[in-house]
């Protein structure tokens, strides 16, 4: 599952730096998650580090995708 960020983002920042893949950056309003590069930290962390650090609670599960299917992305990206 890649994840998303809803309208009730405050754009704090406090997400992008935990991102292991770089997937999220600032929108025209609110930040934003590439779906092509998030892995959910799957290959890299135990759960999505953004997730943890989001204190508005604003993203959430966006594209259903299967624990292979992120490891796979994370291996392409990564090498």
């Amino acid at each position: 599952m890649s994840l998303k960020i809803t309208d009730d983002c405050t754009s704090c920042d406090a997400c992008v730096s935990t991102c292991p893949n770089t997937a999220i950056s600032a929108g025209d309003v609110i930040y934003v998650i590439d779906a092509d590069r998030c892995t959910e930290c799957v290959g890299a962390e135990d759960s999505p580090q953004c997730q943890l650090v989001c204190p508005a609670d604003c993203i959430v599960v966006g594209v259903q995708e299967s624990r292979d299917q992120l490891q796979a992305k994370y291996a392409a990206l990564h090498g």
